[in-house]
Protein backbone atom coordinates (compact mmCIF):
# COMPACT_ATOMS: atom_id res chain seq x y z
CA UNK A 1 0.00 0.00 0.00
CA UNK A 2 1.51 3.32 -1.12
CA UNK A 3 1.95 6.15 1.34
CA UNK A 4 -0.38 9.16 0.94
CA UNK A 5 1.92 12.17 0.53
CA UNK A 6 0.85 15.74 1.05
CA UNK A 7 0.74 17.68 -2.22
CA UNK A 8 1.34 21.07 -0.57
CA UNK A 9 4.19 22.21 1.63
CA UNK A 10 4.99 20.46 4.90
CA UNK A 11 6.35 22.67 7.68
CA UNK A 12 8.29 21.21 10.60
CA UNK A 13 8.64 23.18 13.84
CA UNK A 14 11.06 22.34 16.63
CA UNK A 15 9.55 24.37 19.48
CA UNK A 16 11.66 25.74 22.33
CA UNK A 17 10.94 28.21 25.09
CA UNK A 18 12.51 31.21 23.33
CA UNK A 19 12.46 30.26 19.64
CA UNK A 20 11.15 27.82 17.05
CA UNK A 21 13.34 26.25 14.35
CA UNK A 22 11.52 26.00 11.01
CA UNK A 23 12.03 23.49 8.17
CA UNK A 24 10.10 23.30 4.89
CA UNK A 25 9.53 20.22 2.71
CA UNK A 26 8.29 20.94 -0.82
CA UNK A 27 8.12 18.28 -3.57
CA UNK A 28 10.10 15.95 -1.32
CA UNK A 29 13.00 18.36 -0.87
CA UNK A 30 13.66 19.63 2.64
CA UNK A 31 15.28 22.97 3.39
CA UNK A 32 15.80 24.96 6.56
CA UNK A 33 13.67 28.02 7.24
CA UNK A 34 15.58 29.69 10.05
CA UNK A 35 14.30 30.67 13.48
CA UNK A 36 11.32 32.63 14.75
CA UNK A 37 10.73 33.86 18.32
CA UNK A 38 8.38 31.72 20.46
CA UNK A 39 6.14 34.70 21.17
CA UNK A 40 2.64 35.53 19.94
CA UNK A 41 4.09 38.27 17.72
CA UNK A 42 6.80 36.02 16.28
CA UNK A 43 4.32 33.25 15.56
CA UNK A 44 1.96 35.73 13.93
CA UNK A 45 4.78 36.80 11.60
CA UNK A 46 5.45 33.13 10.79
CA UNK A 47 1.76 32.56 10.11
CA UNK A 48 1.75 35.48 7.67
CA UNK A 49 4.38 33.72 5.54
CA UNK A 50 2.46 30.42 5.38
CA UNK A 51 -0.05 29.36 2.75
CA UNK A 52 -3.57 28.11 3.30
CA UNK A 53 -2.57 24.74 1.81
CA UNK A 54 0.38 24.20 4.17
CA UNK A 55 0.47 21.69 6.98
CA UNK A 56 2.53 22.16 10.14
CA UNK A 57 3.96 19.45 12.41
CA UNK A 58 5.38 19.91 15.91
CA UNK A 59 6.04 17.65 18.88
CA UNK A 60 4.20 17.68 22.19
CA UNK A 61 5.79 20.24 24.52
CA UNK A 62 4.58 22.52 27.28
CA UNK A 63 3.59 25.29 24.84
CA UNK A 64 2.62 23.19 21.82
CA UNK A 65 -1.14 23.71 22.18
CA UNK A 66 -0.81 27.50 22.23
CA UNK A 67 1.45 27.38 19.16
CA UNK A 68 -1.06 25.13 17.41
CA UNK A 69 -3.93 27.47 18.32
CA UNK A 70 -2.15 30.49 16.84
CA UNK A 71 -1.17 28.79 13.58
CA UNK A 72 -4.34 26.75 13.03
CA UNK A 73 -6.28 29.64 11.46
CA UNK A 74 -3.67 30.22 8.74
CA UNK A 75 -2.90 26.70 7.46
CA UNK A 76 -4.74 23.60 6.31
CA UNK A 77 -3.90 21.61 9.45
CA UNK A 78 -1.60 21.62 12.47
CA UNK A 79 -0.40 18.14 13.48
CA UNK A 80 0.81 17.70 17.07
CA UNK A 81 2.67 14.39 17.38
CA UNK A 82 4.11 12.35 20.23
CA UNK A 83 7.94 12.30 20.46
CA UNK A 84 7.78 8.50 20.70
CA UNK A 85 6.29 8.28 17.19
CA UNK A 86 8.93 10.29 15.35
CA UNK A 87 12.15 8.47 16.25
CA UNK A 88 13.88 11.80 16.84
CA UNK A 89 14.82 11.01 20.45
CA UNK A 90 16.87 7.94 19.41
CA UNK A 91 18.51 9.48 16.34
CA UNK A 92 22.30 9.25 16.08
CA UNK A 93 22.63 12.95 15.24
CA UNK A 94 20.18 15.24 17.00
CA UNK A 95 20.10 19.01 16.61
CA UNK A 96 17.29 21.55 16.44
CA UNK A 97 17.72 21.94 12.70
CA UNK A 98 17.74 18.18 12.08
CA UNK A 99 14.70 17.67 14.29
CA UNK A 100 12.68 20.25 12.35
CA UNK A 101 13.80 18.74 9.01
CA UNK A 102 12.81 15.27 10.20
CA UNK A 103 9.33 16.47 11.17
CA UNK A 104 8.84 18.18 7.82
CA UNK A 105 9.96 15.09 5.88
CA UNK A 106 7.76 12.70 7.86
CA UNK A 107 4.77 15.02 7.48
CA UNK A 108 5.21 15.26 3.71
CA UNK A 109 5.40 11.45 3.45
CA UNK A 110 2.23 11.05 5.50
CA UNK A 111 3.94 9.09 8.29
CA UNK A 112 2.80 11.18 11.26
CA UNK A 113 -0.28 10.51 13.37
CA UNK A 114 -1.65 13.43 15.35
CA UNK A 115 -2.35 13.05 19.04
CA UNK A 116 -5.82 13.87 20.31
CA UNK A 117 -6.30 17.55 21.14
CA UNK A 118 -8.42 18.09 24.29
CA UNK A 119 -11.33 20.52 24.17
CA UNK A 120 -11.54 23.53 26.46
CA UNK A 121 -13.54 21.78 29.19
CA UNK A 122 -11.14 18.85 29.33
CA UNK A 123 -8.11 21.16 29.21
CA UNK A 124 -9.37 23.19 32.17
CA UNK A 125 -9.93 20.02 34.20
CA UNK A 126 -6.44 18.79 33.35
CA UNK A 127 -4.83 22.01 34.55
CA UNK A 128 -6.77 21.95 37.82
CA UNK A 129 -5.89 18.33 38.53
CA UNK A 130 -2.23 19.00 37.68
CA UNK A 131 -2.18 21.94 40.10
CA UNK A 132 -3.79 19.77 42.78
CA UNK A 133 -1.11 17.13 42.27
CA UNK A 134 1.65 19.69 42.74
CA UNK A 135 0.01 20.98 45.92
CA UNK A 136 -0.27 17.44 47.27
CA UNK A 137 3.43 16.84 46.60
CA UNK A 138 4.39 20.08 48.37
CA UNK A 139 2.30 19.12 51.40
CA UNK A 140 3.84 15.64 51.49
CA UNK A 141 7.32 17.18 51.37
CA UNK A 142 6.56 19.28 54.47
CA UNK A 143 5.19 16.24 56.30
CA UNK A 144 8.34 14.30 55.45
CA UNK A 145 10.48 17.13 56.83
CA UNK A 146 8.60 17.01 60.14
CA UNK A 147 8.98 13.24 60.28
CA UNK A 148 12.71 13.66 59.65
CA UNK A 149 12.97 16.03 62.64
CA UNK A 150 11.34 13.43 64.90
CA UNK A 151 13.63 10.69 63.62
CA UNK A 152 16.69 12.89 64.02
CA UNK A 153 15.84 13.54 67.69
CA UNK A 154 14.94 9.88 68.40
CA UNK A 155 11.35 10.78 69.29
CA UNK A 156 9.31 7.55 69.55
CA UNK A 157 6.22 7.11 67.42
CA UNK A 158 2.98 8.36 68.98
CA UNK A 159 0.15 6.00 69.85
CA UNK A 160 -2.20 7.28 67.13
CA UNK A 161 -2.13 6.73 63.38
CA UNK A 162 -2.54 10.25 61.98
CA UNK A 163 0.37 12.42 63.07
CA UNK A 164 -1.22 15.50 61.46
CA UNK A 165 -4.74 15.08 62.82
CA UNK A 166 -6.18 16.92 65.80
CA UNK A 167 -4.50 14.68 68.37
CA UNK A 168 -1.25 14.58 66.39
CA UNK A 169 -0.98 18.37 66.13
CA UNK A 170 -1.60 18.71 69.86
CA UNK A 171 1.12 16.12 70.51
CA UNK A 172 3.58 17.94 68.22
CA UNK A 173 2.91 21.24 70.02
CA UNK A 174 3.75 19.66 73.35
CA UNK A 175 7.11 18.19 72.35
CA UNK A 176 10.23 19.64 73.99
CA UNK A 177 12.76 20.16 71.19
CA UNK A 178 15.76 22.43 70.54
CA UNK A 179 14.98 25.86 69.17
CA UNK A 180 16.05 25.13 65.59
CA UNK A 181 14.02 21.89 65.45
CA UNK A 182 10.95 23.61 66.88
CA UNK A 183 11.27 26.29 64.21
CA UNK A 184 11.37 23.59 61.51
CA UNK A 185 8.23 21.89 62.84
CA UNK A 186 6.32 25.17 63.22
CA UNK A 187 7.26 26.26 59.70
CA UNK A 188 6.21 22.88 58.33
CA UNK A 189 2.84 23.03 60.10
CA UNK A 190 2.17 26.52 58.74
CA UNK A 191 3.02 25.30 55.24
CA UNK A 192 0.74 22.26 55.63
CA UNK A 193 -2.13 24.46 56.76
CA UNK A 194 -1.65 26.72 53.74
CA UNK A 195 -1.51 23.72 51.38
CA UNK A 196 -4.72 22.34 52.92
CA UNK A 197 -6.50 25.58 52.07
CA UNK A 198 -5.21 25.59 48.50
CA UNK A 199 -6.12 21.93 47.96
CA UNK A 200 -9.62 22.58 49.30
CA UNK A 201 -9.99 25.50 46.87
CA UNK A 202 -8.99 23.32 43.91
CA UNK A 203 -11.30 20.52 45.07
CA UNK A 204 -14.16 23.03 45.16
CA UNK A 205 -13.50 24.03 41.54
CA UNK A 206 -13.24 20.41 40.40
CA UNK A 207 -16.48 19.54 42.24
CA UNK A 208 -18.31 22.46 40.62
CA UNK A 209 -17.15 21.26 37.22
CA UNK A 210 -18.17 17.67 38.04
CA UNK A 211 -21.74 18.72 38.86
CA UNK A 212 -22.11 19.81 35.21
CA UNK A 213 -20.40 16.66 33.87
CA UNK A 214 -22.82 13.67 34.00
CA UNK A 215 -20.10 11.16 33.09
CA UNK A 216 -18.15 11.93 36.27
CA UNK A 217 -21.21 11.31 38.42
CA UNK A 218 -21.85 8.06 36.51
CA UNK A 219 -18.38 6.73 37.27
CA UNK A 220 -18.83 7.60 40.94
CA UNK A 221 -21.64 5.01 41.18
CA UNK A 222 -18.89 2.36 41.47
CA UNK A 223 -18.21 1.77 45.22
CA UNK A 224 -14.68 2.92 46.03
CA UNK A 225 -14.42 5.43 43.14
CA UNK A 226 -14.23 9.03 44.32
CA UNK A 227 -14.30 12.39 42.59
CA UNK A 228 -10.56 12.62 41.87
CA UNK A 229 -10.43 9.16 40.27
CA UNK A 230 -13.42 9.81 38.01
CA UNK A 231 -12.21 13.31 37.07
CA UNK A 232 -8.64 12.13 36.36
CA UNK A 233 -9.94 9.33 34.14
CA UNK A 234 -12.16 11.61 32.04
CA UNK A 235 -9.52 14.35 31.90
CA UNK A 236 -7.09 11.81 30.41
CA UNK A 237 -9.38 10.23 27.80
CA UNK A 238 -11.80 13.05 26.99
CA UNK A 239 -14.54 11.27 25.07
CA UNK A 240 -14.93 7.50 25.48
CA UNK A 241 -16.33 7.29 21.93
CA UNK A 242 -12.78 7.82 20.62
CA UNK A 243 -11.99 4.22 21.55
CA UNK A 244 -13.75 1.53 19.52
CA UNK A 245 -12.90 -1.21 22.02
CA UNK A 246 -11.93 -1.37 25.67
CA UNK A 247 -8.59 -2.90 24.65
CA UNK A 248 -7.63 0.33 22.88
CA UNK A 249 -8.48 2.34 25.99
CA UNK A 250 -6.44 0.00 28.21
CA UNK A 251 -3.47 0.41 25.85
CA UNK A 252 -3.95 4.20 25.76
CA UNK A 253 -3.61 4.35 29.56
CA UNK A 254 -0.58 2.04 29.60
CA UNK A 255 -2.23 -0.81 31.52
CA UNK A 256 -1.60 -3.40 28.81
CA UNK A 257 1.34 -5.85 29.22
CA UNK A 258 4.37 -5.66 26.95
CA UNK A 259 4.73 -8.64 24.59
CA UNK A 260 8.05 -10.01 23.32
CA UNK A 261 8.32 -12.68 20.63
CA UNK A 262 11.06 -13.66 18.18
CA UNK A 263 11.58 -16.63 15.91
CA UNK A 264 9.91 -19.87 16.99
CA UNK A 265 9.79 -18.97 20.68
CA UNK A 266 6.33 -18.36 22.13
CA UNK A 267 5.28 -14.81 22.94
CA UNK A 268 5.93 -13.68 26.49
CA UNK A 269 4.03 -10.93 28.26
CA UNK A 270 5.87 -8.81 30.80
CA UNK A 271 5.21 -5.67 32.80
CA UNK A 272 2.64 -3.09 31.79
CA UNK A 273 3.71 -0.59 29.12
CA UNK A 274 3.00 2.54 31.28
CA UNK A 275 2.19 4.62 28.21
CA UNK A 276 -0.21 7.53 28.36
CA UNK A 277 -1.30 9.57 31.36
CA UNK A 278 0.61 8.65 34.52
CA UNK A 279 -1.83 10.60 36.71
CA UNK A 280 -4.85 8.70 35.35
CA UNK A 281 -3.03 5.39 35.82
CA UNK A 282 -2.16 6.37 39.40
CA UNK A 283 -5.79 7.35 40.09
CA UNK A 284 -7.04 4.00 38.77
CA UNK A 285 -4.59 2.04 40.91
CA UNK A 286 -5.52 4.10 43.98
CA UNK A 287 -9.21 3.48 43.23
CA UNK A 288 -8.49 -0.24 42.91
CA UNK A 289 -7.16 -0.22 46.51
CA UNK A 290 -10.51 1.16 47.67
CA UNK A 291 -12.65 -0.98 45.36
CA UNK A 292 -11.22 -4.27 46.62
CA UNK A 293 -12.25 -3.33 50.16
CA UNK A 294 -15.90 -3.13 49.11
CA UNK A 295 -17.94 -6.33 48.68
CA UNK A 296 -18.82 -7.16 45.10
CA UNK A 297 -17.59 -8.86 41.92
CA UNK A 298 -14.50 -6.64 41.69
CA UNK A 299 -13.24 -7.80 45.08
CA UNK A 300 -13.87 -11.41 44.09
CA UNK A 301 -11.88 -10.81 40.90
CA UNK A 302 -9.01 -9.31 42.90
CA UNK A 303 -8.92 -12.22 45.35
CA UNK A 304 -8.89 -14.74 42.49
CA UNK A 305 -5.94 -13.01 40.77
CA UNK A 306 -4.09 -12.52 44.06
CA UNK A 307 -4.25 -16.25 44.78
CA UNK A 308 -2.53 -16.94 41.43
CA UNK A 309 -0.20 -13.96 40.84
CA UNK A 310 0.24 -12.08 44.11
CA UNK A 311 -1.02 -8.81 45.54
CA UNK A 312 0.82 -6.32 43.31
CA UNK A 313 -0.24 -7.85 40.02
CA UNK A 314 -3.77 -8.35 41.32
CA UNK A 315 -4.12 -4.61 42.10
CA UNK A 316 -2.91 -3.67 38.60
CA UNK A 317 -5.25 -6.25 37.07
CA UNK A 318 -8.12 -4.74 39.08
CA UNK A 319 -7.20 -1.27 37.78
CA UNK A 320 -7.33 -2.68 34.24
CA UNK A 321 -10.70 -4.30 34.97
CA UNK A 322 -11.90 -0.96 36.33
CA UNK A 323 -10.85 0.72 33.07
CA UNK A 324 -12.86 -1.79 31.04
CA UNK A 325 -15.82 -1.27 33.37
CA UNK A 326 -15.62 2.51 32.93
CA UNK A 327 -15.54 2.13 29.15
CA UNK A 328 -18.65 -0.08 29.19
CA UNK A 329 -20.53 2.32 31.48
CA UNK A 330 -19.70 5.37 29.37
CA UNK A 331 -20.33 3.84 25.95
CA UNK A 332 -23.63 2.30 27.06
CA UNK A 333 -24.67 5.32 29.17
CA UNK A 334 -25.41 3.05 32.13
CA UNK A 335 -24.64 3.31 35.83
CA UNK A 336 -22.83 0.52 37.65
CA UNK A 337 -25.09 -2.55 37.86
CA UNK A 338 -23.90 -3.50 41.37
CA UNK A 339 -23.91 -0.01 42.83
CA UNK A 340 -25.19 0.74 46.32
CA UNK A 341 -27.73 3.56 45.79
CA UNK A 342 -27.52 4.83 49.37
CA UNK A 343 -23.71 5.01 49.17
CA UNK A 344 -23.96 6.71 45.76
CA UNK A 345 -26.41 9.23 47.19
CA UNK A 346 -24.03 9.95 50.06
CA UNK A 347 -21.08 10.49 47.67
CA UNK A 348 -23.09 12.81 45.43
CA UNK A 349 -24.21 14.79 48.47
CA UNK A 350 -20.59 15.10 49.56
CA UNK A 351 -19.80 16.29 46.03
CA UNK A 352 -22.39 19.05 46.38
CA UNK A 353 -20.97 20.09 49.76
CA UNK A 354 -17.46 20.23 48.32
CA UNK A 355 -18.77 22.43 45.51
CA UNK A 356 -20.12 24.88 48.10
CA UNK A 357 -23.75 23.80 48.59
CA UNK A 358 -25.32 24.76 51.96
CA UNK A 359 -25.43 22.10 54.68
CA UNK A 360 -28.66 20.35 55.59
CA UNK A 361 -30.86 21.64 58.39
CA UNK A 362 -31.52 19.78 61.64
CA UNK A 363 -34.92 18.59 60.36
CA UNK A 364 -33.08 16.26 57.96
CA UNK A 365 -31.08 14.55 60.72
CA UNK A 366 -33.42 11.56 60.77
CA UNK A 367 -32.74 10.89 57.10
CA UNK A 368 -29.17 9.77 57.83
CA UNK A 369 -30.24 7.15 60.40
CA UNK A 370 -32.57 5.67 57.79
CA UNK A 371 -29.81 5.90 55.21
CA UNK A 372 -27.46 3.88 57.45
CA UNK A 373 -29.99 1.06 57.63
CA UNK A 374 -30.30 1.07 53.86
CA UNK A 375 -26.50 1.02 53.56
CA UNK A 376 -26.29 -2.18 55.61
CA UNK A 377 -29.01 -3.82 53.50
CA UNK A 378 -27.30 -2.84 50.25
CA UNK A 379 -23.97 -4.16 51.51
CA UNK A 380 -25.60 -7.53 52.07
CA UNK A 381 -26.85 -7.50 48.47
CA UNK A 382 -23.39 -6.73 47.10
CA UNK A 383 -21.96 -9.55 49.18
CA UNK A 384 -24.45 -11.85 47.49
CA UNK A 385 -23.27 -10.53 44.10
CA UNK A 386 -19.68 -11.33 45.12
CA UNK A 387 -20.66 -14.89 46.05
CA UNK A 388 -22.48 -15.27 42.73
CA UNK A 389 -19.39 -14.14 40.83
CA UNK A 390 -17.20 -16.65 42.65
CA UNK A 391 -19.68 -19.44 41.94
CA UNK A 392 -19.79 -18.48 38.25
CA UNK A 393 -15.99 -18.57 37.97
CA UNK A 394 -15.86 -21.93 39.75
CA UNK A 395 -18.46 -23.40 37.39
CA UNK A 396 -16.60 -22.08 34.34
CA UNK A 397 -13.31 -23.57 35.52
CA UNK A 398 -14.99 -26.90 36.29
CA UNK A 399 -16.36 -27.08 32.75
CA UNK A 400 -12.96 -26.55 31.08
CA UNK A 401 -10.88 -29.53 29.84
CA UNK A 402 -8.34 -30.84 32.34
CA UNK A 403 -5.38 -30.42 29.96
CA UNK A 404 -4.67 -26.79 29.22
CA UNK A 405 -3.55 -25.77 25.75
CA UNK A 406 -2.89 -22.48 24.02
CA UNK A 407 -2.43 -19.10 25.62
CA UNK A 408 -3.21 -20.17 29.20
CA UNK A 409 -0.88 -23.20 29.22
CA UNK A 410 2.06 -21.38 30.76
CA UNK A 411 1.96 -18.32 33.05
CA UNK A 412 3.16 -15.07 31.44
CA UNK A 413 2.88 -16.55 27.93
CA UNK A 414 0.41 -15.40 25.30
Amino acid sequence: MALVRWVGRAIGLDVHRDFCVVAICEEGKVRSGGRVPSTPEGLQDLAGSLLGTDRVALEVTGSCWEVARILDRFVDRVVVVSPDDTGISIARAKTDKLDARTLAGLLWKGELDAVWMPDERCGVLRRRLARREQLMRARTRSKNEIAAVLQRRLVPKPGFADLFGVSGRRWLDGLELPVEERESIDAGMRHIAFMDQEIAAVDRLVAQQALAWPEIRRLMTVPGVNLICAASFLAAIGESSRFFTSRKLVAYLGLDPKVRQSGETPARSGRISKRGSASARWALVEAAWSVVKQPGPLRAFYERIRAMRGHGKAIVATARKLTVLFWCMLTRSEDYAHQRPALTKKKLRQLELTAGAPARTKQAAGIWSTNRAILHAERALTEQAEISYKRMVTDQQAGKPSKKVGASATPERA
